[in-house]
């Protein structure tokens, strides 16, 4: 019994000494030392003389990476730049910001800015899904980082932000507007477009949307190779994400880029070389089977191909206003635009289809009725009208759309995945339309 009593007085000492010797492990509260984190990121943003290159990286199958950039001021205002079209590459945006502690230290961008616009549930705006846009962010937590480099991550959408404090050159280089100089590469109105490095050719297809940017050419074998990469804009040029390497040359980017409105033309420098960038009407390589692969699919399954937009038309998507197609009173409204083939034996059916005033029902009104496309030898299917189902319009949205569909050029069909095409126009490559089954 004395010897547990011995026992207890001795682990009770050393818990009372224990206690006499402890201290907190911080000599501040978690809130003093969050906000003297915010304090230091504050310091840092705005202590950038000549602001920040910021690289955001959208977390969607839509959208890509996307070139900005920023000057923080200390007082939660910032201004910005943004590659996402002519107009925001060029035009600086006055926004607020402020810090706070969310969880994590994070950064908020709590007024809509060109960073908005990526995440806008508009999809009118950005292209992107209705209800999500890119799947982009405007809040965001401080991941790591350096005194001159800022790694950040969506709140929402865990989308990457990366700023890159900017030197005294490139500031001027943005606030001159030169962000938007390799955009002019989106004025080239043809579907083809030709990259010429010396004697090296290459087709370039590029998607603003998806920011993928395509490259196609010939192996010593003539056979067609193809690299997708992701890009983004830097002021004066464009950047790859992944460099192209073919054989001994690699293009991780294009440029001292240049546009001549006269023979719509891109001048460019690759790795010191000059180069340029022209529209094309027939690609390196026509896919010959692809006109009749195209019509044979729908044909097989007895159904038809659909496309919400109609025609991409010198530059404009929708150029013929087809999704603002209406028919009678009260009115039935534009679903999207069909190609059946077989619809009867003799032909095929192009047109619209219509939602019912109820909206409980698709139907068709009217449309076109071409015979089976003629399949040429060169890798085209041309149209040609046997007649028209109902009252078809003669002008407006559905008139133009049939007009063009009728062109005796006729199209090439470029396979994009395993049920969707493109049919690019062979007159002058600068009409097209998106299919999927």
């Amino acid at each position: 019994m004395k010897k547990v009593l011995i026992f207890i007085f001795i682990v009770a000492v050393g818990i009372s000494s224990c206690k006499k010797e402890d201290k907190a492990v911080f000599e501040k509260s978690a809130d003093e030392r969050l906000n003297e984190k915010l304090a230091a990121y504050q310091s840092q943003l705005s202590g950038a003389l000549n602001g920040w290159k910021g690289l955001l990286t959208t977390d969607s199958g839509k959208g890509g990476v996307f070139s900005f950039y920023f000057k923080f001021n200390a007082v939660n205002r910032v201004m910005m730049l943004s590659d996402f079209d002519t107009t925001s590459a060029v035009t600086l945006k006055e926004s607020s910001y402020r810090l706070k502690a969310l969880q994590q230290p994070s950064l908020i961008f709590d007024t809509y800015s060109y960073l908005h616009v990526l995440s806008d549930p508009d999809a009118s705006l950005n292209g992107g899904g209705y209800g999500a846009g890119l799947s982009s962010d405007f809040e965001f937590y401080f991941d790591s980082g350096s005194t001159d480099t800022i790694k950040l991550v969506g709140r929402f959408n865990a989308s990457k932000l990366v700023l890159v404090r900017a030197s005294k050159p490139e500031e001027d280089a943005y606030n001159a507007g030169a962000l938007g100089i390799g955009l002019s590469i989106n004025k080239i109105l043809t579907y083809f477009k030709r990259l010429t490095i010396g004697t090296q050719l290459y087709d370039v297809k590029i998607d603003p949307l998806t920011r993928k940017f395509t490259f196609s050419w010939l192996d010593a074998s003539g056979n067609l190779v193809t690299f997708t990469t992701g890009y983004y804009f830097t002021p004066g040029g464009i950047v790859f994400t992944t460099p192209l390497v073919n054989g001994s040359q690699t293009i991780p980017g294009f440029t001292n880029i240049t546009w001549t409105a006269a023979t719509e033309t891109i001048n460019l420098t690759v790795n010191a070389t000059a180069a340029t960038i022209t529209g094309i009407v027939i690609p390196l390589k026509v896919d010959i089977a692809a006109p009749k692969r195209w019509w044979d699919y729908a044909a097989n399954l007895s159904d038809y191909w659909i496309s919400r937009k109609g025609f991409h038309v010198n530059g404009v998507d929708d150029a013929y206003g087809i999704q603002t197609l209406t028919s009678g009173t009260p009115p039935n409204t534009y679903y999207y635009l069909i190609y059946w083939p077989k619809y009867a034996p003799a032909n095929d059916f192009f047109g619209p289809v219509f939602l019912n005033p109820a909206q409980t029902g698709l139907t068709l009104i009217y449309g076109t009725a071409p015979r089976v496309p003629t399949f040429t030898a060169d890798g085209r299917a041309v149209f040609l009208q046997l007649g028209n189902y109902g009252t078809h319009p003669t002008t407006g949205p559905a008139g133009l759309t049939r007009t063009l569909l009728y062109n005796t050029s006729g199209y090439y069909f470029v396979q994009t995945g395993a049920t969707t095409y493109d049919m690019v126009s062979a007159f002058n490559g600068k009409s097209w339309i998106n299919w999927v089954f």
